[in-house]
């Protein structure tokens, strides 16, 4: 494996643009954690959990940051894109296996993408119902396509920005509580309430299945690693803290939501936190603040979306590298510097699941597809979470130098533990979900199977499979 330079410049020619500062980078991880799952997805863990469902919060964002420090320590080792499926090749020598991360990775996060462009056009329709829900969501992936082909750092900025806004609707939630508290209002019992049926244990672990979705994102970050400045000092730091600062966040806003709004509206309603905005609890038009609030998630969902799309094309790009998958995927736009094939592909994997799982809603399949879809993103990246603690445990002793993060041992512990328990009980909860994993993992089946048909007549003599240098070889 080729060493990619740590340094702050790059060959303009021959890869990705170092251009992601540490600060950047903090508020991408923020910004992507504090998406639209916290928006969208806060009224089902309510209805598991109860009126105590920020203890489901509290616990998932605690496994999440542990499997962030994961990511963290492999990160400064291999400051390269890919990810997850870097990491696991390192560990474990093995192309299938790497494929299979790579395409369960790939998978989640369009199914991540799918269920946030159709939130998106649910808020959307709060605000103007006229055009179709489908057609808003495309238009809504084809506008976030276009901002990253113009470039990284023009998508990273305007992250930065949106990340602001998002933080700004949790921020008013906040307030909310702390008004209502000043009142003199809130029940502070109904934060220690677990009012389901049933074994309370399993009621939270359930909460934290639901609440997982809002926790992913920080393992985006990792892909931009051959696109930030002094990787070593600026992944730990950004990756960690932006977890720390998200799950505090989220705890409060989970409590502000419990006192003001009875648990029952909370878990009937799509945009959960909404219902705290229309309570009516601040001296402002009820009316004004719940369109500004309606914007902010959309934004927030437009926050989280875009960092996924930025993912998509950098893992293909990162696994053409490794010669995993085609090298078509390995091209560089010879002046955005953007990896534009995988940009397209991406685009369009995400348009067929939206196109074909409106079908599927048309035609009486009694299904939510935002809550489907973000499910089928939380199984896959649970089973990712776990292998990447288990490679980063295997790895240890190996490509380090004075510049590596050492993650805590026994931590990685509890957190290959919690991930597995999380992932055990959401198939447990919802076995189904494992049909449209496969589903989509299929797709990317087509992928390996062109390579291990076609690459070896697109290799350059002499060349073996799995050299690093073979794509850019064979496209120059």
């Amino acid at each position: 494996m080729a060493e990619t330079s740590t340094g702050t410049v790059d060959d303009e020619d021959s890869g990705l643009r170092r251009s992601i500062t540490a600060k950047q980078l903090f508020f991408y991880t923020l910004g992507d954690v504090l998406g639209s799952g916290i928006y969208v997805l806060i009224g089902l863990v309510a209805a598991a959990v109860g009126g105590a469902f920020w203890i489901a919060f509290a616990l998932g964002v605690t496994v999440a940051a542990i499997t962030g420090a994961a990511y963290a320590e492999l990160v400064t080792k291999y400051p390269q894109a890919a990810g997850a499926a870097l990491y696991v090749k390192k560990a474990f020598g093995s192309t299938a296996l790497t494929f299979l991360v790579t395409v369960s990775f790939l998978s989640a996060s369009f199914a991540a993408t799918g269920s946030l462009a159709t939130g998106f056009a649910s808020y959307f329709a709060t605000l103007w119902e006229g055009p179709p829900a489908l057609l808003v969501s495309l238009v809504f992936v084809l506008a976030l396509v276009v901002v990253n082909f113009i470039g990284i750092t023009e998508s990273v900025v305007m992250n930065m920005v949106m990340t602001f806004v998002e933080i700004s609707g949790l921020v008013i939630v906040m307030v909310i509580g702390v008004w209502y508290i000043a009142q003199g209002d809130a029940d502070f019992g109904v934060l220690a309430d677990i009012s389901v049926s049933g074994n309370p244990a399993l009621a939270v672990l359930a909460g934290i299945a639901y609440s997982f979705f809002a926790m992913t994102g920080f393992e985006n970050t990792a892909n931009v690693a051959e696109e930030t400045i002094d990787p070593h000092r600026a992944f730990p730091r950004s990756l960690v803290g932006g977890m720390v600062v998200a799950g505090t966040v989220y705890v409060l806003v989970s409590m502000a939501a419990a006192l003001t709004v009875p648990v029952d509206q909370l878990a009937s309603s799509d945009a959960a936190l909404l219902e705290v905005v229309r309570q009516g609890i601040l001296p402002f038009s009820t009316d004004f603040m719940t369109t500004l609030f309606s914007i902010i998630a959309l934004i927030a969902i437009t926050n989280t979306t875009l960092v996924t799309i930025v993912t998509q094309p950098r893992i293909l790009y990162g696994m053409a590298k490794e010669d995993v998958v085609p090298g078509v995927f390995a091209k560089i736009h010879a002046t955005r510097r953007s990896p534009w094939v995988g940009l397209l592909f991406s685009a369009a994997v995400v348009a067929a699941l939206l196109i074909t799982g409106t079908i599927v809603l048309e035609a009486g399949g009694g299904i939510d597809l935002v809550n489907r879809l973000a499910l089928v993103t939380v199984v896959l990246l649970l089973a990712i979470y776990a292998l990447v603690i288990v490679a980063c445990l295997k790895l240890r002793g190996q490509d380090e130098n004075e510049h590596t993060f050492r993650a805590n041992t026994p931590l990685l512990i509890v957190g290959l533990v919690g991930n597995l328990a999380i992932l055990g009980f959401s198939i447990y909860d919802d076995p189904t979900s494992l049909i449209w994993c496969a589903a989509l993992i299929a797709i990317g089946v087509v992928l390996f199977l062109v390579e291990y048909a076609a690459g070896s007549r697109n290799r350059p003599p002499g060349t073996r499979r799995g050299d690093p240098e073979a794509a850019s070889r064979r496209d120059a």
